[in-house]
């Protein structure tokens, strides 16, 4: 195993050990659940980047029809979508203990989220229709590069312009108003530990993918 992955599991140890045992300040409302932060922002952010990672590789791969990009593209959005789905998970379970429900339809940021997850869910159908290669590759790879650019519009800036529940939201503040500078000490590292195992799954998944791609054409 590579040195830098030896440093990824040592610092999420310590970031995640940090985030249960840590004494945190009493946050109305939120109060103990506010150790979510800790995973759930870190979560959606690593998705985010893994998304742009799958973006990235979409490009090149229409400059340069390489299957080596389409399976780097296809391999980041799959961990993206994975991350995604933990950060959706994670915060239904926040839902329940500070809104009193799991899951609630008047909740913008949770049904947009659930849509931006759904447009990738739709991009793995899309691969799944064509059987040529090199046709899955390029309409995904077109489909990639809108699919990314929804991602901002649905978690961030429609959002904040709508009546919500979500710290960020229109009429509440943002977690950088109501977050004590406590969490912030583990928050930051937690965005680079989740940001570096999410390369490390991608990295895996990807040469996974290459090994299977191999064997099929041998």
């Amino acid at each position: 195993m590579k040195p830098w992955k030896y440093v990824v599991a040592g610092w999420m140890t310590l970031v995640i050990a940090a985030g249960f045992l840590i004494e945190i300040p009493d946050i109305p409302i939120l109060e103990q659940t506010a150790r979510n932060i800790f995973f759930h922002v870190p979560m959606w952010m690593t998705m985010f980047v893994l998304f742009l990672i799958s973006f990235w590789y979409s490009i090149k791969y229409l400059n340069d029809p390489e299957m080596e990009f389409d399976r780097k593209a296809s391999s980041a959005a799959t961990v993206g979508v994975a991350f995604g789905l933990c950060g959706l998970l994670t915060g239904s379970l926040w839902a329940r203990f500070t809104w009193g429900s799991w899951w609630t339809f008047a909740e913008p940021k949770m049904n947009l989220a659930a849509l931006a997850l759904m447009i990738y869910v739709a991009y793995f159908v899309l691969r799944s229709a064509f059987d040529d290669e090199q046709k899955r590759a390029k309409l995904a790879a077109v489909y990639n590069i809108f699919a990314v650019t929804t991602i901002p519009f649905l978690l961030y800036v429609v959002p904040r312009q709508l009546t919500s529940l979500h710290p960020g939201a229109d009429g509440n503040p943002a977690f950088s108003e109501i977050t004590a500078d406590e969490l912030r000490y583990i928050l930051y590292p937690a965005f680079i530990g989740f940001i570096a195992l999410g390369y490390w799954i991608y990295d895996v998944v990807h040469r996974y993918k290459k090994v299977q791609f191999e064997i099929e054409n041998s």
